[in-house]
Formats: C-alpha cells, sequence, structure tokens
C-alpha cells in the first residue's frame, strides 16, 4: 500500500471513529443546545468520511474502516463514562480530550506523510483545523 493510501485510511479512520461517537453521545445527551453542537459535528465528520472514501475510491483501492472491537470498545467506553454523569460538561471533557488526541495524531500524520498529494494533505488540514475548532467549541459546554 503507498504512502497516500495509508494516510487518506488514516483520515478515514479517524471520521469514522468521529461520527461513532458523536452517533453515540447523541442518543445520551439530553441539552438541546449541546446536541445541536453535536450535530454539526457529525456533519463535518460526514463530509471527511465521504470526501476522503472518494479518494481512495479514485486511487481504485479498498478503504480501511476501524473494526468491530474498537467500535464495541468505544460505545463501552463511553457508556460507562456517561452512566452517572450525562452533563454537557462532562460529556464536553469526554470531547475536548478525543480531539485534542485528533490533534495530536493529524499533526504527526502530517508531519510523517510530508510528501503526500496536495488534495491528501488538504483533507488533513481541513480535520485538524476541525478538530482544533471542537475544543473551542466544548469549552463553551464545561
Amino acid at each position: 500500500m503507498n504512502s497516500n493510501i495509508e494516510f487518506l485510511n488514516y483520515i478515514y479512520q479517524n471520521s469514522e471513529m468521529g461520527k461513532s461517537t458523536i452517533s453515540e453521545l447523541m442518543n445520551i445527551v439530553k441539552d438541546e443546545p449541546f446536541k445541536k453542537n453535536l450535530e454539526s459535528q457529525l456533519k463535518e465528520y460526514t463530509e471527511i468520511f465521504s470526501a476522503s472514501s472518494d479518494l481512495i475510491k479514485q486511487s481504485k483501492e479498498t478503504s480501511k474502516g476501524i473494526g468491530a472491537v474498537t467500535k464495541l470498545t468505544s460505545y463501552i467506553i463511553i457508556n460507562i463514562k456517561t452512566l452517572t454523569n450525562k452533563t454537557p460538561s462532562h460529556i464536553s471533557q469526554m470531547l475536548i480530550q478525543g480531539s485534542t488526541m485528533g490533534i495530536i495524531d493529524v499533526t504527526k500524520h502530517l508531519k510523517e506523510y510530508k510528501d503526500a498529494n496536495k488534495n491528501i494533505k488538504d483533507l488533513a488540514d481541513r480535520l485538524l483545523k476541525f478538530e482544533q475548532q471542537n475544543v473551542e467549541e466544548m469549552k463553551k459546554f464545561l
């Protein structure tokens, strides 16, 4: 597998995990302003996911999504962490931690794949800016 496809698969998996996490949290959250923010995040993760999927298909490659075990683990962790505290403050703290990890990972991948195709780097930059924006948005709910 070439480095462009590896990088694209990373973006694909990252945005897939974001979609999965936000979708699960939307089933838990009751606060309407907070839920609207999550809907906005879900929309952007979905757009990035679709864009990475399209670029992978254009390359005549197959995308490698996150595995069932990873999804199940994420589901369990979300439900355990929100079992006794479903407040926007608590959930926003969880999301800030997740987005911060995303910022670190995307930044590392941008450096590792500095010779990647411009479209791929642009998509990764979009993901990075989005994660940074998520942190700022979630701070409002702390």
